[in-house]
């Protein structure tokens, strides 16, 4: 169908209601000074409806591009919206409500100006001006970003509505006509405001306020069929001369059209004559009478117009248009004039066309410079819109406009179906009730039930759902009912609800009026409730939706040019019409529930011919064989419509914005049709379309079933019932299931996801590396109840689809206007291609994905599955997300197993593996595994991450890498999971060394931390001994001691593996650690054990061999993560390299032992001192021994550490108290050392501290040494003892009290040489003589000298006799 795309020859409504809390209103009230004594509704209006396009609204680039007002009276009040396809407006609707006044039908009107918005309003009293600031001095730019905008609506709480210049009452002379319902109001080229009414008397009035600005008066004129004007001043005087005016000039409909410095006000009056008047001049320019052009007018001439119309259209290309509607009952003509001015300024009608119509009722028409839509009420109340090119239709064809229908009035309940399920579904699948009709029922249902009625659409449904069942308990009476009557009252319930919301459906769809902008070509129907839009049709869906009367005028060229085929089309597409009207509700529920339950649509279609030809009381099949054998060629027509039909692509849709457009068009591109409004209703054209298509190939399939029975002799060509089976067929059962999910996820609603569960999304997506993708933008809670496909279009493939319809322009963009009908045709087509199932991108999945949409995306997949070969490998890894998410993990493993097959071969799979940087490391197929591993891990679990890297693994082959990176996180998870055998058995696998060392090392912490050192100890480690070793012995030393035991560890190691040696090193490390680093009595016995158990471990080997290596000293150990040490500089200093070894024997850790085993005896006496005995030498225990009092225990370190015992009688000395004498004399007398030192330090201790010496010890050591203790006395200045002591020597040396001084022979010729100290005794003499004025000192100096005079007589004497002796 070549010409298919060319010409749309019908239209569709689409219902703009969304599905989100009935609109808010702001509500003000007007109130004007002077109709306070109104009689409050003394004049009665039906509804009315108008609307008012921005002037720009079809530049691309303009602020108020798509964007429009529209308003609706009724009585008193007047509601206003501004609407925009492209941002969501906020503060967008009004209601004023006028005091004592009722708005005019129609009396609304609106204009702009460069700075302002101005509208116009009229009430049977008043007239009123009202300010708003223009959209585009709003914004600080052009350019719009932002998806909220505000409404220029946003400030009218700010307006003064009681200021005089903007309003003023209509004087009651010359007065409105009290019965006349039309107006018309205009802004001139000055701003001044003004208002067109009929008069009471005839003819016409123009009130005018002065410019909002400019301080003027206000004015009335009246308009006089005489041509002759009267003016009224202000102060509403009278003229004094009123000709009476016959009624039938009185305008049933007034328009005016404004030029430069004047305004022509055209009015359509009762006596069906059209004048033409100019405010300017003030005169009446024409009078033609309309009866001229109506075929039979005897009758209309007689009686008074009514129901007349006029509407005007002007395009600067073809002028001015004048469409005026004459009605008659029973009959109604259109006709079109366009108006021309001859050189004299004379103006005249020419006659372009008369159209007739049979509606009866005509509610509005609008009227474009080459097209006439009209909205009519049939007989029957149904809407009709239809609408006619006026110059270029010779036949008077209307094309009509296929209304959306209103619910079904009655719902078919099976028996194995709810009533409840089965009623919440009709009443809340999208597109059915508005949420206006279903509040204002439910609260009729529950009259005297206070209820909040500003309700999402789940909180509605809750509420619904409570009210009937609440409904239905109340009354009931008894206490036991079957289960068929409580059915039956369920469904009385529920049924009565549904018709209560059915009756307020109908009440909202009434239509008030059209609203059409020539600038972009939409039009939409202003309906009581809400606002639907019309969208053109494509011919296929044209044909098969045309009534069939009309199929049998169709223009055939606009199908093809091959006359032949376009014949074909249209007597298959009869048959198609004629196999639906023949499928009842139960013939239609065969088909919707076999593609739901994923059965054969073929064998459906066949059970619906079966059915059809069973109930076929009026040989309807007999007709449709009889139009089959019109068709010239089956095949071809069928296989065309076919095509028509299918939206399969090879090609997928680029992605993003073209990058060489400049930032401001690529920002402002992104905005076109992203209101929710705009959103929604793309959305219902698809649905439409998946509907109407979804009928079309169930026609079909119904049909191709027929032609296979009656055989190829009646219809087909020899041999071409295979080919049609074969073919045929299975094209036409996956276009049907492909239009039936379609139509599915129009319906299907998304859930709401609260902001946790998008973040938890988000990090899992992240670890895909699919958060940059086009398809993941959810950051938001889904508020409003959108289906999945609402969802995908606004968050995904609006963008996608907008940049690719602008990345080649055929004109600058700046030029590009935009039309509706074309814009809408092309973004449901590319939506459509997006949502084909069979098409490579997918991009709804992806969306369905990244928004959490987990239900429906199983159920997606569901239904496309069984049928569908294209991406199978991204469904099945999709709903393995699933699965994650509802804990299904055996089944997601499943899928993502299943989904490996498929890498390489589709494009989601493709980005899924790509890594960020490009570079690719593995396989793709070894990627993918990578990154499904990387999900189970991050949603943790391991037993999953385990099955598939072994599955992985016989993927790797030979690539070593892959295959240590899988054997790697097998040991890890297995690990995990505390399978310690399964980890090391893993890990001794890993070929690659490094990693080998990370997870051994893993291993060991992790045992550790667990308390598992069993099995840590008992691993064989083939070939990883020193490994292990070299792990446990770096995390001993780097760890501190008192959280984990390596140590210990790396004991039972060695032990268990009989190292010996190796196990004696580790606990003398330890103890060693132990003391420098846990300075409690704990660490001193843990000491104390160490050195034992590390004897004992030298004990167990040869004596050759018992010895070990001194560890080295804390500071020299690399330990991970500490500190470089630095000098005072600041620089870092070397470690030391040339330690000298030192060895340890048997005897040294024997020592150590006796060392820590005193250690602990200090600490137990003394708690005080375990901060300081831990880490200290041999030496600093005998002092800390010493402070204590442990002085015993002081001897025995001493000695067995060969250390000399003065510090232990420096510390005896200093304990004045009897029994430490005692303890010091039993020590001098038990331990004597050479030249009598520990006296000797004792003494030098006590008289350095000026301690007086006790009689015990001078004769102690006057018995061991006298001369050492005169010298001492001298060094300490004590002379009289030093004269005491020499007196008693001399007297000891001469043999009195010898015995006392250790001389065991005194002095005489026969006995040894004896000797006195005479440089001390020097010495003294010398102190003594120092001070010669002192006489005591001269008495002892005296003392010396007597005795030593006596000594020398005796020392003479016995010499002489020695020298005797020897003479002899």
């Amino acid at each position: 169908m070549a010409a298919a795309g060319s010409l749309d020859r019908s239209f569709v409504e689409l219902s703009g209601a969304e599905r989100e809390r009935p609109r808010h209103f702001r509500e003000f009230t007007v109130c004007s000074i002077g109709t306070a004594n109104a009689v409050t509704g003394a004049a009665k209006y039906s509804e009315s409806a108008g609307g008012f396009y921005y002037g720009e609204s079809g530049k691309l680039f303009s602020v108020t591009r798509n964007r429009f007002i529209h308003w609706k009276t009724s009585g008193d009040t007047l509601e206003l919206v501004e609407e925009s396809l492209d941002v969501n407006l906020l503060n967008n609707a009004v209601r004023l409500k006028f005091q004592n006044c009722s708005v005019l039908p129609g009396g609304v009107y609106v204009s702009e100006t460069q700075n302002h918005v101005i509208i116009l309003m009229l009430t049977n009293q008043t007239v009123h001006r009202l300010l708003l600031p223009h959209p585009s001095r709003m914004y600080r730019s052009e350019l719009v970003v932002e998806s909220q905008m505000q409404s220029i609506f946003t400030d009218i709480g700010k307006v003064d509505f009681t200021d005089p210049c903007n309003y003023q009452l209509i004087p009651a002379v010359p007065g409105i006509s009290p019965n006349s319902t039309t107006s018309t109001a205009w802004l001139s080229s000055d701003g001044e405001a003004l208002f067109a009414l009929p008069c009471a008397s005839g003819g016409i009035f123009v009130l005018k306020l002065p410019p909002y600005d400019i301080p003027g008066m206000v004015s009335v004129v009246e308009l006089k069929q005489s041509s002759v004007m009267q003016r009224l001043l202000t102060g509403w005087m009278p003229t004094a001369i009123r000709g009476d005016q016959s009624p039938s000039d009185r305008p049933l409909s007034l328009a005016v059209h404004c030029v430069e410095h004047d305004a022509f006000i055209f009015a359509l009056c009762q006596d069906h004559k059209l004048r033409m008047w100019s405010y300017k001049e003030q005169m009446c320019l024409m009078v033609a009478d309309m009866l001229e052009y109506v075929p039979v007018k005897k009758d209309l001439r007689l009686t008074s117009g009514t129901g007349h119309k006029l509407r005007l259209a002007y395009s600067p290309a073809m002028g001015l248009y004048l469409g005026i509607y004459m009605h008659a009952p029973k009959r109604g003509q259109f006709c079109i004039f366009q108006l021309v001015t001859t050189e004299s300024n004379r103006c005249s009608l020419d006659h372009i066309s008369s159209l007739f119509t049979s509606q009866e009722t005509l509610i509005d028409f609008a009227l474009t410079s080459t097209d006439i839509w009209a909205l009519w009420h049939d007989a029957e109340n149904q809407t009709v819109v239809k609408y006619i090119n006026f110059e270029h239709n010779v036949a008077g064809q209307w094309n009509p406009v296929f209304m959306q229908p209103l619910p079904e009035e009655e719902i078919v309940i099976r028996g194995d179906q709810d009533p409840r399920e089965i009623y919440l579904q009709s009443l809340f699948t999208p597109g059915q009730f508005t949420n206006e009709a279903l509040c204002k029922a439910l609260q009729i249902f529950c009259r005297g039930t206070e209820r909040n009625l500003d309700l999402s659409w789940s909180e509605l449904k809750k509420e619904v759902t409570l009210a009937v069942e609440s409904e239905l308990q109340g009354s009931v009476t008894e206490y036991e009912f079957s289960q068929e009557a409580f059915r039956n009252l369920q469904q009385e319930f529920w049924c009565k609800f549904y018709a209560c919301c059915l009756q307020y459906q109908e009440a909202l769809s009434h239509p008030l009026a059209l609203h059409l902008n020539p600038h972009t070509n939409m039009v939409c129907l202003l309906k009581k409730g809400y606002l639907s839009f019309l969208i053109s049709s494509s011919l296929v869906d044209h044909l098969y939706l045309l009534p069939y009367e009309n199929l049998l005028t169709e223009d055939e060229t606009t199908i093809s040019d091959d006359v032949d085929i376009a014949r074909d089309v249209l007597c298959l597409v009869k048959c198609l019409r004629l196999i639906g009207e023949s499928v009842t509700m139960d013939m239609s529920v065969i088909m919707e529930t076999s593609c739901y339950n994923l059965q054969s649509p073929e064998k459906a279609a066949e059970q619906i011919l079966e059915d059809m030809i069973t109930i076929d009381v009026e040989n309807m099949m007999e007709d449709i064989c009889s139009k089959l054998q019109e068709i010239r060629n089956p095949i071809h027509a069928i296989g065309l419509l076919l095509r028509e039909m299918d939206y399969e692509t090879e090609v997928e849709m680029e992605k993003g914005f073209n990058p060489a457009q400049p930032l401001n068009i690529r920002m402002n591109l992104s905005q076109l049709y992203g209101s929710s409004t705009a959103g929604y209703i793309v959305c219902r054209a698809v649905h439409k379309i998946a509907s109407t298509r979804f009928l079309i190939c169930r026609d079909l399939l119904v049909l191709q079933q027929l032609l296979m029975r009656l055989g190829d002799a009646v219809i087909w060509g020899a041999g071409q019932l295979f080919q049609a089976q074969q073919e045929l067929l299975h094209r036409t059962a996956p276009l049907l299931l492909s239009y039936h999910l379609i139509k599915w996820g129009s319906e299907c609603l998304a859930t709401d996801v609260p902001l946790d569960t998008l973040e938890s999304n988000l990090q899992h997506l992240s670890v895909l590396e699919l958060t940059d993708s086009g398809a993941l933008m959810a950051n938001r809670f889904v508020s409003s109840p959108q289906t999945i496909v609402e969802l995908f279009f606004q968050e995904v493939a609006r963008k996608h689809i907008i940049s690719h319809l602008f990345s080649q322009p055929k004109a600058p963009l700046s030029q590009t206007g935009l039309n509706w009908p074309e814009m809408i045709t092309a973004i449901t087509s590319y939506l459509l291609q997006l949502l084909w199932p069979s098409n490579p991108g997918c991009l709804f999945l992806e969306c369905l994905m990244g928004n959490c949409q987990y239900v429906q995306l199983q159920d997606y997949i569901q239904l496309l599955q069984p049928w569908c070969q294209v991406n199978v490998g991204s469904c099945r890894f999709m709903l393995g997300r699933c699965y994650l998410v509802t804990g299904e993990g055996q089944k997601a493993l499943e899928c993502f197993c299943q989904a490996a097959s498929e890498v390489g071969k589709e494009e989601f799979l493709d980005r899924l593996i790509r890594s960020e940087d490009g570079e690719i490391v593995s396989t793709p197929r070894l990627q993918y595994y990578d990154k499904v591993l990387r999900l189970l891990d991050v949603v943790g679990l391991p037993e999953l991450v385990i099955q598939l890297a072994t599955s992985a693994i016989t993927e790797a082959g030979d690539d070593w890498k892959s295959q240590a990176t899988l054997r790697t996180c097998i040991f890890k998870h297995h690990l995990d999971l505390g399978h310690n055998s399964q980890a090391y058995e893993a890990l001794t696998q890993i070929s690659d060394s490094s990693r080998q060392l990370d997870c051994l090392r893993q291993l060991v912490v992790v045992l550790c931390e667990r308390s598992q050192l069993q099995d840590l100890v008992e691993f064989p480690y083939v070939n990883l001994h020193n490994e292990v070793v070299g792990i446990i012995e770096s995390r001993a030393r780097a760890v501190d001691l008192m959280t984990h035991n390596y140590y210990e560890l790396l004991y039972a190691f060695h032990i268990y593996r009989h190292n010996y040696r190796k196990a004696g090193t580790v606990m003398f490390e330890y103890g060693m650690r132990l003391g420098r680093e846990v300075r409690t009595l704990w660490g001193l016995e843990k000491q104390g054990n160490c050195y034992l158990a590390a004897l004992n471990c030298l004990r167990l080997i040869r004596p050759e061999y018992a010895w070990i290596v001194q560890p080295a000293s804390g500071a020299v150990y690399d330990r991970p993560g500490a500190s470089p040490k630095r000098n005072h500089d600041g620089e870092c200093t070397a470690a030391p390299t040339n330690r000298q070894i030192e060895i340890l024997e048997l005897e040294d850790l024997e020592k150590e032992c006796s060392l820590a085993r005193i250690r602990l005896t200090l600490a137990q006496h003394d708690p005080s001192a375990v901060a300081v005995a831990g880490s200290a030498s041999a030496e600093e225990m005998v002092t800390l021994l010493v402070q204590a009092g442990l002085f015993d225990t002081a001897i025995s370190l001493c000695q067995t550490f060969k250390l000399p015992l003065t510090p232990v009688f420096e510390g005896l000395a200093f304990n004045a108290t009897d029994e430490a004498w005692r303890l010091l004399s039993t020590y001098l007398e038990r331990y004597k050392v050479q030249n009598n030192l520990y006296h000797h330090c004792v003494i030098n201790k006590l008289l350095s501290h000026g301690v007086p010496l006790p009689n015990w010890l001078i004769n102690s050591y006057k018995k061991v040494d006298a001369a050492e203790l005169l010298r001492l006395y001298l060094n300490y200045d004590l002379l009289e003892e030093a004269v005491d002591l020499v007196s008693e020597y001399v007297d000891a040396v001469l043999g009195k009290g010898h015995q006392y001084f250790g001389i065991e022979f005194p002095l005489s010729a026969t006995a040894p040489l004896v000797w006195l100290p005479y440089s001390s005794i020097d010495q003294l003499l010398h102190a003594l003589g120092e001070n010669s004025a002192n006489s005591h000192n001269i008495a002892l100096s005296q003392k010396i000298l007597d005795k030593l005079e006596d000594y020398q007589q005796k020392v003479d004497k016995a010499t002489r006799d020695l020298l005797y002796r020897r003479t002899l």
